[in-house]
């Protein structure tokens, strides 16, 4: 919004000519939802506990996290808020990309929004029912995903894998239920993921760095060409987006840090997963998600290979799914398994951003 305000006056002020820069405007966008997150951040925390929003942990975790029961939840508000204000502040509104990311936030965020209110409202940790909040992911992906295939550009329907320079298939129609298949899977795995305090938040942060690159590096088609990836048109402006993310996700776990004085609930985590899946199908890193998300990846097949395990031989592997309560359970302090697994998400960032040469 500030771009199409500031940019007609460059004629009577040169210096608003900064407002086309996107690396501008994305540092700004980081700067604008740290603001208002450490700005808002305990004001909400005090709304969300007097109105007695507060966490209901599950009963086989309750011995490690019984103190947590009651810690405001739903804090995935404030992210949402702060990123929507700051992506319509300083991206570019006419640009596609701006409102596809707009309605992915929003659209997921209020699905882990009616789940947390059951959730509290019943006073249990079950909330949606497991087939309508699944049914509810679906049909949102596929609104998503049939906009972005019908305003389809050259890249769009073309499949393309880590260490490879060319597209390996053109997935045609079938990229409808694949790109589905990305931000279901995504957004149950940050969902998953997000149980110990600054955990979820922290690989997030992770993530948004990994991707402000890569969506710097597909909207340039100088940088596009030199490195041999696709080259998106209008994608840049995604940057503003992530890091405005960033920000947003910075100022949360600034309140989120062990010991928690709010949780993002699934609000926040469904919203969270849903941008960083729907950023991944716009710039064609689809399957290098699975790399720069690699701990949601671990978490998300820990609790698939325990479900499995469980139903067909009736033995677990693991001592609790997902993944961190494992290690919870072998005598790990609650902070360093948060730690450990922020560094192993650092380790999958540095090894997706060195496929960018690796090709």
């Amino acid at each position: 919004m500030l771009k199409e305000i500031f940019l007609p006056l460059v004629g009577k002020f040169s210096f608003l000519n900064i407002f086309q820069y996107i690396t501008f405007r994305a540092a700004y966008a980081a700067v604008t939802t740290l603001f208002l997150s450490l700005l808002l951040g305990q004001a909400m925390i005090e709304w969300l506990r007097k109105q007695k929003l507060g966490q209901e942990i599950r009963d086989e975790i309750s011995d490690m996290h019984k103190s947590k029961s009651g810690t405001p939840t739903m804090g995935g508000i404030l992210i949402i808020l702060s990123i929507v204000i700051s992506v319509l502040l300083w991206q570019d509104i006419k640009n596609i990309y701006t409102w596809v990311c707009i309605v992915s936030v929003l659209g997921f965020g209020a699905i882990g929004f009616i789940d947390d209110y059951l959730k509290i409202y019943k006073r249990n940790s079950a909330g949606l029912r497991a087939s309508f909040k699944f049914t509810a992911q679906i049909l949102l992906s596929l609104i998503i995903v049939s906009f972005i295939y019908i305003n389809r550009g050259i890249e769009t329907t073309l499949l393309y894998i880590p260490f490879f320079k060319f597209p390996v298939l053109d997935l045609s129609f079938f990229y409808i239920p694949f790109g589905v298949l990305i931000l279901v899977g995504t957004t149950n795995a940050v969902n998953l993921t997000d149980g110990l305090d600054g955990l979820a938040i922290g690989l997030v942060i992770l993530v948004g760095i990994a991707f402000g690159i890569l969506t710097y590096l597909s909207g340039r088609i100088d940088y596009a060409q030199y490195l041999q990836i696709p080259y998106i048109a209008g994608s840049g402006e995604l940057t503003v987006m992530v890091f405005a993310l960033i920000g947003a996700s910075v100022g949360f776990l600034w309140f989120n840090s062990h010991p928690a004085e709010v949780m993002m609930g699934d609000t926040g985590s469904l919203s969270l997963g849903g941008i960083i899946g729907v950023i991944a199908l716009l710039i064609k890193k689809e399957i290098l998600l699975v790399i720069v998300g690699g701990v949601f990846v671990l978490e998300a097949l820990s609790v698939i290979i325990q479900v499995v395990s469980f139903k067909t031989r009736k033995k677990r592997i693991f001592k609790m799914a997902p993944l961190h309560h494992h290690y919870e359970l072998s005598g790990w302090s609650e902070n360093k398994v948060v730690v450990r697994f922020w560094i192993l998400g650092g380790l999958f960032v540095i090894l997706s951003l060195s496929t960018l040469k690796i090709q």
